[in-house]
Protein backbone atom coordinates (compact mmCIF):
# COMPACT_ATOMS: atom_id res chain seq x y z
CA UNK A 1 0.00 0.00 0.00
CA UNK A 2 1.18 3.51 -0.63
CA UNK A 3 1.65 6.18 1.88
CA UNK A 4 2.03 9.96 0.73
CA UNK A 5 3.40 12.22 3.55
CA UNK A 6 1.70 15.44 3.75
CA UNK A 7 3.88 17.90 6.13
CA UNK A 8 2.28 20.95 7.79
CA UNK A 9 4.84 24.23 7.27
CA UNK A 10 2.66 27.24 6.99
CA UNK A 11 2.42 28.53 10.88
CA UNK A 12 3.91 31.98 11.28
CA UNK A 13 5.43 30.86 14.55
CA UNK A 14 4.50 34.33 16.67
CA UNK A 15 6.03 32.91 19.87
CA UNK A 16 9.34 32.55 18.46
CA UNK A 17 9.58 36.69 18.20
CA UNK A 18 12.31 37.94 16.30
CA UNK A 19 13.03 34.46 14.82
CA UNK A 20 10.29 34.57 12.49
CA UNK A 21 9.76 38.07 11.56
CA UNK A 22 11.83 37.02 8.21
CA UNK A 23 11.12 33.41 7.64
CA UNK A 24 8.26 30.30 8.37
CA UNK A 25 8.88 28.49 12.11
CA UNK A 26 9.87 25.47 10.30
CA UNK A 27 12.96 27.42 8.97
CA UNK A 28 14.68 28.35 11.82
CA UNK A 29 17.60 26.98 12.40
CA UNK A 30 18.43 24.37 15.29
CA UNK A 31 21.31 22.74 16.21
CA UNK A 32 23.81 24.63 14.59
CA UNK A 33 23.52 22.86 11.32
CA UNK A 34 19.71 22.20 11.04
CA UNK A 35 16.63 23.55 10.40
CA UNK A 36 13.43 22.47 12.27
CA UNK A 37 11.48 20.88 9.08
CA UNK A 38 15.07 18.87 8.78
CA UNK A 39 14.08 16.27 11.43
CA UNK A 40 10.89 15.34 9.63
CA UNK A 41 11.94 15.46 6.24
CA UNK A 42 14.29 13.17 7.47
CA UNK A 43 12.05 10.58 9.71
CA UNK A 44 10.34 10.33 5.74
CA UNK A 45 13.13 9.39 3.79
CA UNK A 46 14.48 6.85 6.88
CA UNK A 47 11.38 5.43 7.14
CA UNK A 48 11.65 5.03 3.14
CA UNK A 49 8.41 7.30 2.44
CA UNK A 50 9.95 9.23 -0.74
CA UNK A 51 6.84 10.71 -1.79
CA UNK A 52 6.35 14.26 0.39
CA UNK A 53 4.58 17.50 0.21
CA UNK A 54 5.41 20.53 1.86
CA UNK A 55 1.74 22.60 2.83
CA UNK A 56 3.95 26.35 2.97
CA UNK A 57 2.11 29.68 3.30
CA UNK A 58 3.95 32.40 5.58
CA UNK A 59 7.33 33.45 4.43
CA UNK A 60 8.09 30.55 2.70
CA UNK A 61 10.93 31.82 0.60
CA UNK A 62 13.70 30.51 3.14
CA UNK A 63 12.19 27.35 3.74
CA UNK A 64 12.32 26.69 -0.18
CA UNK A 65 15.49 28.43 -1.09
CA UNK A 66 16.67 25.55 1.88
CA UNK A 67 15.00 22.46 0.41
CA UNK A 68 15.66 23.50 -3.25
CA UNK A 69 14.57 19.76 -5.34
CA UNK A 70 15.23 17.81 -2.37
CA UNK A 71 18.74 16.78 -3.06
CA UNK A 72 19.87 16.23 0.76
CA UNK A 73 17.19 13.98 1.41
CA UNK A 74 17.27 11.94 -1.92
CA UNK A 75 13.76 13.33 -2.57
CA UNK A 76 14.97 14.71 -6.18
CA UNK A 77 13.43 12.59 -8.36
CA UNK A 78 9.91 12.35 -9.29
CA UNK A 79 9.70 9.21 -10.98
CA UNK A 80 9.16 7.60 -7.57
CA UNK A 81 7.61 10.64 -5.78
CA UNK A 82 9.71 13.08 -4.95
CA UNK A 83 9.12 16.41 -2.73
CA UNK A 84 6.76 19.33 -3.48
CA UNK A 85 6.26 22.60 -1.99
CA UNK A 86 2.83 23.62 -2.37
CA UNK A 87 1.60 27.45 -1.61
CA UNK A 88 -1.65 29.42 -1.45
CA UNK A 89 -3.53 30.17 -4.56
CA UNK A 90 -5.67 32.92 -5.34
CA UNK A 91 -8.66 30.93 -7.35
CA UNK A 92 -12.95 30.88 -7.10
CA UNK A 93 -13.23 28.65 -3.89
CA UNK A 94 -9.58 29.45 -2.32
CA UNK A 95 -7.88 31.83 -0.34
CA UNK A 96 -5.14 31.73 2.55
CA UNK A 97 -5.27 29.20 4.40
CA UNK A 98 -7.32 29.28 7.48
CA UNK A 99 -6.36 26.22 9.55
CA UNK A 100 -4.34 23.12 9.56
CA UNK A 101 -7.52 21.28 8.23
CA UNK A 102 -8.19 23.69 5.48
CA UNK A 103 -4.63 23.76 4.11
CA UNK A 104 -4.70 20.15 3.47
CA UNK A 105 -8.31 20.52 1.63
CA UNK A 106 -7.69 23.34 -0.33
CA UNK A 107 -4.59 21.22 -1.77
CA UNK A 108 -6.46 17.76 -1.30
CA UNK A 109 -6.78 18.01 -5.33
CA UNK A 110 -2.71 17.62 -5.37
CA UNK A 111 -2.69 15.25 -2.65
CA UNK A 112 -4.80 12.75 -3.44
CA UNK A 113 -3.27 12.37 -7.15
CA UNK A 114 -1.87 9.06 -8.00
CA UNK A 115 -4.09 7.42 -5.65
CA UNK A 116 -2.19 7.00 -2.19
CA UNK A 117 -4.06 4.49 -0.22
CA UNK A 118 -2.98 6.50 3.11
CA UNK A 119 -1.94 9.96 4.11
CA UNK A 120 0.46 11.10 6.53
CA UNK A 121 0.08 14.10 8.04
CA UNK A 122 2.85 15.58 9.84
CA UNK A 123 4.14 19.15 11.20
CA UNK A 124 7.18 21.03 10.04
CA UNK A 125 8.21 22.05 13.68
CA UNK A 126 8.68 19.16 15.51
CA UNK A 127 12.40 17.51 16.88
CA UNK A 128 12.26 13.40 17.18
CA UNK A 129 13.30 10.74 15.39
CA UNK A 130 10.12 8.36 14.30
CA UNK A 131 10.03 5.15 12.01
CA UNK A 132 6.51 5.83 10.21
CA UNK A 133 6.66 2.30 8.60
CA UNK A 134 5.70 0.90 12.89
CA UNK A 135 3.13 3.32 12.73
CA UNK A 136 1.77 2.49 8.96
CA UNK A 137 2.01 -1.04 9.53
CA UNK A 138 -0.32 -0.75 12.77
CA UNK A 139 -3.12 1.46 10.91
CA UNK A 140 -3.12 -0.78 8.54
CA UNK A 141 -3.78 -3.74 10.92
CA UNK A 142 -6.53 -2.16 12.46
CA UNK A 143 -8.31 -1.28 9.27
CA UNK A 144 -8.12 1.98 11.02
CA UNK A 145 -9.87 5.58 9.28
CA UNK A 146 -7.56 7.70 11.34
CA UNK A 147 -4.59 6.76 13.40
CA UNK A 148 -2.94 9.02 15.97
CA UNK A 149 0.37 9.03 17.52
CA UNK A 150 -0.11 9.84 20.87
CA UNK A 151 2.79 9.88 24.23
CA UNK A 152 2.59 11.23 27.89
CA UNK A 153 3.63 14.44 28.70
CA UNK A 154 4.01 15.78 32.27
CA UNK A 155 0.49 16.60 33.56
CA UNK A 156 1.56 20.09 33.79
CA UNK A 157 1.75 20.54 30.48
CA UNK A 158 -1.32 18.57 29.03
CA UNK A 159 -3.25 21.03 28.88
CA UNK A 160 -1.11 22.27 25.75
CA UNK A 161 -1.90 19.63 23.75
CA UNK A 162 -4.87 17.86 22.68
CA UNK A 163 -5.57 15.09 24.83
CA UNK A 164 -6.42 12.21 23.93
CA UNK A 165 -8.41 8.78 25.90
CA UNK A 166 -8.31 4.96 24.36
CA UNK A 167 -9.68 1.32 25.48
CA UNK A 168 -7.10 -1.75 26.05
CA UNK A 169 -7.46 -2.53 21.67
CA UNK A 170 -6.22 1.42 21.12
CA UNK A 171 -9.46 2.56 20.02
CA UNK A 172 -10.13 6.15 20.79
CA UNK A 173 -13.34 6.81 23.24
CA UNK A 174 -12.61 10.82 23.96
CA UNK A 175 -10.54 14.02 22.67
CA UNK A 176 -10.74 16.96 23.70
CA UNK A 177 -8.55 19.90 22.22
CA UNK A 178 -5.67 21.80 24.77
CA UNK A 179 -8.32 21.28 28.00
CA UNK A 180 -7.92 23.48 30.80
CA UNK A 181 -8.27 20.80 33.28
CA UNK A 182 -6.81 18.02 31.05
CA UNK A 183 -8.28 14.78 32.10
CA UNK A 184 -5.05 12.46 32.05
CA UNK A 185 -1.87 13.21 30.02
CA UNK A 186 -1.99 11.55 26.86
CA UNK A 187 -1.07 13.91 24.19
CA UNK A 188 -1.90 14.20 20.29
CA UNK A 189 2.02 14.64 18.66
CA UNK A 190 0.34 15.95 15.08
CA UNK A 191 0.83 12.71 13.74
CA UNK A 192 -2.33 11.84 11.71
CA UNK A 193 -2.30 8.79 9.27
CA UNK A 194 -5.77 9.11 7.23
CA UNK A 195 -7.22 6.48 4.95
CA UNK A 196 -7.42 8.67 1.83
CA UNK A 197 -10.96 7.91 1.35
CA UNK A 198 -12.02 9.07 4.94
CA UNK A 199 -9.48 12.02 4.81
CA UNK A 200 -10.95 13.58 1.55
CA UNK A 201 -15.40 12.76 3.25
CA UNK A 202 -14.28 14.14 6.33
CA UNK A 203 -12.56 17.28 5.00
CA UNK A 204 -15.55 18.17 2.67
CA UNK A 205 -17.58 17.83 5.05
CA UNK A 206 -15.38 20.46 7.55
CA UNK A 207 -15.08 22.67 4.41
CA UNK A 208 -19.02 23.23 4.64
CA UNK A 209 -19.35 23.73 8.39
CA UNK A 210 -20.37 27.50 8.85
CA UNK A 211 -18.51 26.91 12.71
CA UNK A 212 -15.79 25.06 12.11
CA UNK A 213 -11.87 26.03 12.71
CA UNK A 214 -11.04 23.61 9.90
CA UNK A 215 -8.21 22.71 12.24
CA UNK A 216 -7.36 19.12 12.86
CA UNK A 217 -7.52 18.96 16.57
CA UNK A 218 -10.73 20.92 17.40
CA UNK A 219 -13.02 19.72 14.09
CA UNK A 220 -11.66 16.86 12.50
CA UNK A 221 -10.94 13.99 14.85
CA UNK A 222 -14.15 15.08 17.41
CA UNK A 223 -16.21 14.86 13.78
CA UNK A 224 -14.68 11.35 13.09
CA UNK A 225 -15.64 9.94 16.33
CA UNK A 226 -18.72 11.62 16.26
CA UNK A 227 -19.57 9.88 13.24
CA UNK A 228 -18.47 6.37 14.41
CA UNK A 229 -15.23 6.33 12.15
CA UNK A 230 -12.53 4.12 13.48
CA UNK A 231 -10.15 6.24 15.03
CA UNK A 232 -7.10 4.59 16.64
CA UNK A 233 -4.16 5.70 19.19
CA UNK A 234 -0.37 5.07 18.05
CA UNK A 235 1.34 5.13 21.55
CA UNK A 236 5.13 6.18 21.04
CA UNK A 237 7.85 6.41 23.67
CA UNK A 238 10.77 8.05 22.24
CA UNK A 239 12.09 11.61 22.31
CA UNK A 240 9.51 14.31 21.00
CA UNK A 241 9.56 17.54 21.74
CA UNK A 242 7.45 20.69 20.06
CA UNK A 243 9.87 23.99 20.05
CA UNK A 244 6.83 26.32 19.00
CA UNK A 245 8.28 28.56 22.20
CA UNK A 246 11.24 30.31 22.82
CA UNK A 247 11.77 28.83 26.43
CA UNK A 248 11.08 24.83 24.50
CA UNK A 249 13.36 26.09 21.50
CA UNK A 250 16.03 27.13 23.59
CA UNK A 251 16.11 24.04 26.17
CA UNK A 252 15.71 21.55 23.69
CA UNK A 253 18.85 23.00 22.07
CA UNK A 254 20.70 22.96 25.59
CA UNK A 255 19.47 19.14 26.63
CA UNK A 256 21.70 18.68 23.35
CA UNK A 257 24.46 19.42 25.47
CA UNK A 258 24.14 17.38 28.43
CA UNK A 259 25.53 13.85 29.06
CA UNK A 260 23.97 11.64 27.00
CA UNK A 261 22.58 14.31 25.36
CA UNK A 262 18.43 14.26 24.88
CA UNK A 263 18.21 13.20 21.79
CA UNK A 264 20.97 11.59 19.81
CA UNK A 265 22.25 13.29 16.77
CA UNK A 266 25.14 10.83 15.82
CA UNK A 267 23.00 7.93 15.58
CA UNK A 268 24.37 5.88 11.96
CA UNK A 269 21.14 4.45 11.22
CA UNK A 270 19.22 7.56 11.53
CA UNK A 271 20.92 10.83 10.29
CA UNK A 272 19.59 13.83 10.48
CA UNK A 273 20.05 15.24 6.70
CA UNK A 274 20.23 19.04 5.77
CA UNK A 275 21.32 20.93 3.07
CA UNK A 276 25.35 22.59 3.73
CA UNK A 277 27.26 25.16 2.58
CA UNK A 278 30.86 24.98 1.93
CA UNK A 279 32.86 26.18 4.93
CA UNK A 280 36.69 25.87 5.73
CA UNK A 281 36.89 23.87 9.34
CA UNK A 282 36.06 25.47 12.59
CA UNK A 283 39.39 27.04 14.34
CA UNK A 284 39.81 27.30 17.57
CA UNK A 285 42.64 29.12 19.44
CA UNK A 286 44.41 26.87 22.18
CA UNK A 287 44.21 29.67 24.49
CA UNK A 288 40.22 29.26 24.13
CA UNK A 289 38.41 28.25 26.71
CA UNK A 290 35.12 25.85 25.84
CA UNK A 291 33.31 23.57 27.37
CA UNK A 292 29.93 21.48 26.18
CA UNK A 293 29.38 23.31 23.25
CA UNK A 294 28.49 22.31 19.61
CA UNK A 295 30.57 24.40 17.17
CA UNK A 296 29.72 24.31 13.26
CA UNK A 297 32.07 24.67 10.26
CA UNK A 298 33.46 28.12 9.50
CA UNK A 299 33.42 29.19 13.30
CA UNK A 300 35.79 30.84 14.63
CA UNK A 301 37.19 30.82 18.31
CA UNK A 302 40.21 33.55 19.22
CA UNK A 303 42.43 33.65 22.05
CA UNK A 304 40.86 34.27 25.70
CA UNK A 305 37.46 33.25 24.42
CA UNK A 306 35.27 31.71 26.85
CA UNK A 307 32.58 29.44 25.60
CA UNK A 308 29.94 26.92 28.03
CA UNK A 309 26.82 25.41 26.55
CA UNK A 310 26.84 27.19 23.50
CA UNK A 311 25.41 25.80 19.91
CA UNK A 312 27.39 28.00 16.86
CA UNK A 313 25.90 27.64 13.68
CA UNK A 314 28.65 28.20 10.15
CA UNK A 315 30.86 30.98 10.43
CA UNK A 316 30.20 32.27 13.77
CA UNK A 317 33.44 34.36 14.90
CA UNK A 318 33.63 34.74 18.71
CA UNK A 319 36.67 37.42 19.46
CA UNK A 320 39.49 37.83 21.65
CA UNK A 321 37.84 37.85 25.98
CA UNK A 322 34.98 37.65 24.62
CA UNK A 323 32.65 35.85 26.84
CA UNK A 324 29.39 33.31 25.18
CA UNK A 325 27.20 31.32 28.12
CA UNK A 326 24.09 29.12 27.60
CA UNK A 327 23.52 30.83 24.15
CA UNK A 328 22.52 29.70 20.61
CA UNK A 329 24.47 31.73 17.45
CA UNK A 330 23.11 31.70 14.09
CA UNK A 331 25.51 31.65 11.39
CA UNK A 332 27.87 34.33 10.39
CA UNK A 333 27.43 36.16 13.29
CA UNK A 334 29.95 38.53 15.30
CA UNK A 335 30.76 38.78 18.95
CA UNK A 336 33.23 41.10 19.65
CA UNK A 337 36.41 41.74 21.96
CA UNK A 338 35.28 42.10 25.62
CA UNK A 339 31.86 41.44 25.21
CA UNK A 340 29.66 38.98 27.49
CA UNK A 341 26.60 37.37 25.81
CA UNK A 342 24.02 34.92 28.97
CA UNK A 343 21.22 32.91 27.87
CA UNK A 344 20.59 34.75 24.16
CA UNK A 345 19.19 33.23 21.07
CA UNK A 346 21.05 35.81 18.39
CA UNK A 347 19.86 35.40 14.71
CA UNK A 348 21.97 35.55 11.42
CA UNK A 349 24.22 37.79 10.94
CA UNK A 350 24.08 39.65 14.20
CA UNK A 351 26.70 42.07 14.98
CA UNK A 352 28.28 42.51 18.94
CA UNK A 353 30.52 45.38 19.57
CA UNK A 354 33.01 45.53 21.85
CA UNK A 355 32.18 45.52 25.67
CA UNK A 356 28.67 45.06 25.22
CA UNK A 357 26.88 42.80 28.26
CA UNK A 358 23.64 40.93 26.57
CA UNK A 359 21.50 38.57 29.27
CA UNK A 360 22.31 37.24 32.42
CA UNK A 361 23.40 34.43 34.34
CA UNK A 362 21.28 35.86 36.82
CA UNK A 363 18.10 36.70 35.12
CA UNK A 364 15.90 33.15 34.00
CA UNK A 365 14.67 35.25 30.69
CA UNK A 366 15.83 34.67 27.42
CA UNK A 367 17.31 37.48 25.54
CA UNK A 368 16.27 37.09 21.31
CA UNK A 369 18.48 39.21 18.88
CA UNK A 370 17.07 39.22 15.17
CA UNK A 371 18.56 38.62 12.35
CA UNK A 372 21.54 41.43 10.52
CA UNK A 373 21.00 43.68 13.51
CA UNK A 374 23.88 45.22 15.35
CA UNK A 375 24.22 45.79 19.26
CA UNK A 376 26.43 48.81 19.76
CA UNK A 377 29.82 49.04 21.82
CA UNK A 378 29.30 49.33 25.17
CA UNK A 379 25.39 48.67 25.37
CA UNK A 380 23.29 46.56 27.71
CA UNK A 381 20.58 44.24 26.92
CA UNK A 382 18.96 43.35 30.09
CA UNK A 383 17.71 39.24 30.15
CA UNK A 384 13.86 38.73 28.25
CA UNK A 385 14.54 41.83 25.92
CA UNK A 386 14.06 41.65 22.52
CA UNK A 387 15.98 43.09 19.28
CA UNK A 388 13.99 43.29 16.13
CA UNK A 389 15.75 42.46 12.81
CA UNK A 390 18.00 44.81 10.87
CA UNK A 391 18.02 47.15 14.45
CA UNK A 392 21.11 49.05 13.75
CA UNK A 393 23.22 52.11 15.69
CA UNK A 394 20.53 54.85 15.13
CA UNK A 395 17.69 52.58 16.56
CA UNK A 396 19.35 53.23 20.06
CA UNK A 397 18.26 56.40 22.00
CA UNK A 398 19.59 54.84 25.12
CA UNK A 399 22.96 52.63 26.45
CA UNK A 400 20.19 50.18 28.48
CA UNK A 401 17.28 48.04 27.04
CA UNK A 402 15.56 46.89 30.30
CA UNK A 403 14.01 43.03 30.53
CA UNK A 404 10.87 43.27 28.96
CA UNK A 405 11.57 45.27 26.35
CA UNK A 406 11.07 45.19 22.46
CA UNK A 407 13.25 47.38 20.27
CA UNK A 408 12.18 47.74 16.41
CA UNK A 409 14.20 49.15 13.66
CA UNK A 410 12.90 53.08 13.04
CA UNK A 411 13.99 52.23 9.23
CA UNK A 412 10.80 51.97 6.74
CA UNK A 413 11.14 48.73 4.71
CA UNK A 414 12.58 50.08 1.38
CA UNK A 415 15.32 51.70 3.45
CA UNK A 416 16.63 48.14 4.81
Amino acid sequence: MKTRAVILAGGEGTRLKSLTAKRAKPAVLFAGKYRIIDFTLSNCVNSQINDVMILAQYRPQSMMAHIGSGGPWDLNVDFTGGVRILTPYKAKASDWFVGTADAVQQNFSFIKRGNPDNILILSGDHIYAMDYRKMINFHESMDADLTIACLEVPIAEASRYGILHFDENHNVLDFVEKPSQPPSNTANMGIYLFKQDSLNQVLWDDHFSSNSNHDFGKDIIPAMLKSGKKVCAYPYSGYWVDVGTIESYWKAQMELLNSPPSFNLYHPDWIIHTRTEERPPAFIHGKANIHDCLISDGCKIEPGAQLKNCILSPGVVVKSNAIVHDSIIFTDSIIHEKAQVYKTIMDKRVVIEQNCKIGSLKNPMITIIGRDSIVPTEVTIQGGAVIGTDVIHSDYSTNLIKSGENLLTRRLPYEI
